[in-house]
């Protein structure tokens, strides 16, 4: 495109995007709902807009990574706003250590299939892409794992929205929304059992924070003896209480990218649904995503010790500064899990993931929130 657009807008990483590869651009027939994807960064969604090319950019791009033009041994955070990975990152089954090493980061490595590899082009047309990767990843066991994955993302109509939140979307209110259908099969001739290991769906979603933005996770309320702690709140030390509120069945994190904080929520306990706003940008988004309450998910802490068979099926994470003063970001994101992946040979595993963003004025975008998440937004703002 000859013009040229302020940074900030979907139309300037478009632009900038479009000079690292030959992007593939989602659109709705009035082309205000849009979305970035990619075959060369893995079938990444990179950024969407509500609101065309002069819309805000409302996926996390990661300007300083790109413009190093630097391979990094041990994860390239080109950014995006929705990725597929691969877990487990850590414990008995990971497949970002090499057998026996000790997990600390100077052996960390994110398998080269979901980081710097291309993936194939099955088709697309103008809502619609779908990808494919063949991968083969050792796993910490020493078992070499062979994985086929297809992965079909699609813009949603407002009347497939409406239809799947149950709820009327207000001509004042701009939307983008999509779905990722990812699926992962077993090419070994050998079933991925608890001996062998085994690998999950990771869904990472990476958005912009901001002073004043707030993720909001609603949570099954119960017995602990029943569904499990509410969540894991010390991945990087526990989280101070000005910056993680638990009330009335819903879990408040501040994400304004200034301190390095994570939590992970079980099966039982999520909802399938979680979101963040951010009242600077008036962007509201929600994620929704498959959860089985009955499943076993996968333990990803560095710590091959752990029980590998009791992990998250959510987490949610704000970026901040390491000990050394350095910031990956900042951004934010919203994470889920697929159960574990015990499969036959061609046998296989889906895991479905779907982004809303809403952007309007607060009135407008309360009721949403209240409905989907449990919570009017001017609760939201002053939690804190």
């Amino acid at each position: 495109m000859k013009k040229t657009y302020e940074k900030g807008t979907f139309g300037y990483d478009l632009n900038y995007l479009s000079e690292k590869d030959s992007l593939i651009v989602l659109k709705s027939d009035d082309e205000k709902a849009q979305m970035i994807v990619s075959a060369k960064y893995q079938a990444k969604v990179f950024t969407s807009t509500a609101n065309g090319l002069d819309g805000r950019s409302l996926g996390f791009v990661n300007y300083k990574v790109f413009d190093s033009g630097v391979i990094d041994e041990h994860m390239n955070g080109y950014g995006g706003e929705n990725r597929l990975w691969l877990g487990p990152e850590g414990g008995k089954y990971s497949i970002f250590f090499e057998p026996g090493v000790e997990q600390i980061y100077d052996n960390w490595h994110t398998p080269k299939p979901f980081d710097i590899e291309t993936w194939q082009i099955e088709h697309v047309s103008q809502k619609e892409a779908m990808f494919t990767k063949d991968m083969e990843l050792k796993n910490y066991q020493g078992n070499l794992l062979k994985v086929n994955v297809e992965r079909k993302i699609s813009l949603l109509p407002e009347s497939v929205i409406s239809q799947l939140l149950a709820l009327s979307l207000p001509e004042e209110v701009g939307v983008v929304a999509y779905t990722t259908d990812n699926k992962i099969t077993n090419k070994n001739d050998f079933e991925w059992t608890p001996e062998t290991g085994t690998v999950c769906i990771w869904m990472l979603d990476m958005f912009h924070p901001s002073d004043s933005a707030i993720t909001i996770v609603p949570y099954h309320q119960g017995d602990v003896t029943k569904l499990g702690k509410i969540a894991t709140t010390d991945y990087f030390g526990e989280i101070p209480s000005d910056r993680l509120r638990d009330e009335g069945g819903i879990l408040y994190l501040k994400t304004d990218g200034k301190y390095r904080s994570k939590i992970g929520m079980n099966a039982k306990r999520t909802k399938g649904i979680a979101g963040n706003y951010d009242p600077l940008s008036r962007r509201l988004t929600i994620v929704t995503f498959d959860v089985d309450p009955s499943g076993i998910y996968l333990n990803q802490e560095w710590n091959p010790k752990k029980d590998p068979l009791i992990g998250d099926a959510f987490n949610a994470y704000n970026d901040g500064p390491l000990d050394d003063g350095s910031i990956m970001g900042p951004f934010l994101e919203l994470e889920s899990c697929s159960p574990a992946a015990f499969l036959r040979p061609e046998e296989s595993l889906s895991h479905k993931h779907t982004i809303f963003h809403f952007v309007g004025d607060e009135p407008v975008l309360s009721p949403i929130c209240e409905k989907l998440l449990g919570v009017g937004i001017d609760k939201v703002k002053h939690i804190f």
